[in-house]
């Protein structure tokens, strides 16, 4: 006999926050830059090679105004302040011991922006995400003109406590399936949550 769980409900938060925990340092995005004429070429945080001319924003430190740019320079069209007031909640209701679905609200996005929704099961294995979906065919979602989103799906097997939940948004304005894309340059995490049931 299957056991009945209620449906769970979890509230995605700023990625940048997910990336401090134990950094111990100004709360920065490793995947979103700011402008800044004495910042080096380097290697960021998540092994992020960005640009001369360009650094992680300092999310709890640079002016909210200031305007976000990927890895390479380009623009991202959006301030700080706009990248940190997205957010959105993520309904988990069980199907049966096999599949899950899962109801994804988001606000505060780019308008018309591409996104998608990728979970990492291990999350102590850097790299091993994969699309909520299981097949990169149905985890991507365009914004509306007011900047929200919603996408709902069956995911199998079923999320587990600790799996983190990350919402990806794609400045090249394309979905990439199966990848996330490039880090920093293609693809930037937004938005996470860890599972908890």
């Amino acid at each position: 006999m299957i056991a009945v769980v209620a449906a769970v409900t979890l509230t995605f938060v700023p990625y940048s926050w997910v990336a401090a925990q134990g950094a111990g340092a100004a709360l920065a995005d490793p995947q979103v830059f700011v402008k800044d004429a004495t910042a080096q070429p380097g290697v960021g945080q998540e092994g992020i090679d960005h640009d001369a001319g360009l650094r992680p924003a300092q999310v709890s430190a640079d002016p909210p105004t200031m305007p976000l740019f990927n890895a390479r320079g380009a623009p991202l069209g959006v301030t700080i302040g706009q990248w940190m007031s997205a957010g959105g909640t993520l309904v988990i209701e069980p199907i049966n011991a096999s599949a899950q679905q899962v109801s994804i609200s988001l606000h505060g996005l780019s308008r018309y922006g591409v996104y998608s929704v990728f979970v990492n099961r291990t999350p102590d294995s850097p790299g091993s995400d994969l699309p909520l979906d299981g097949a990169g065919t149905g985890n991507s979602v365009v914004a509306d003109a007011g900047g929200t989103a919603r996408v709902m799906l069956l995911v199998t097997p079923p999320l587990t406590t600790g799996s983190l939940i990350t919402v990806v948004f794609h400045s090249d304005g394309a979905s990439h399936a199966m990848s996330p894309g490039a880090p920093g340059v293609t693809a930037h995490v937004q938005l996470a949550a860890t599972v908890k049931l």
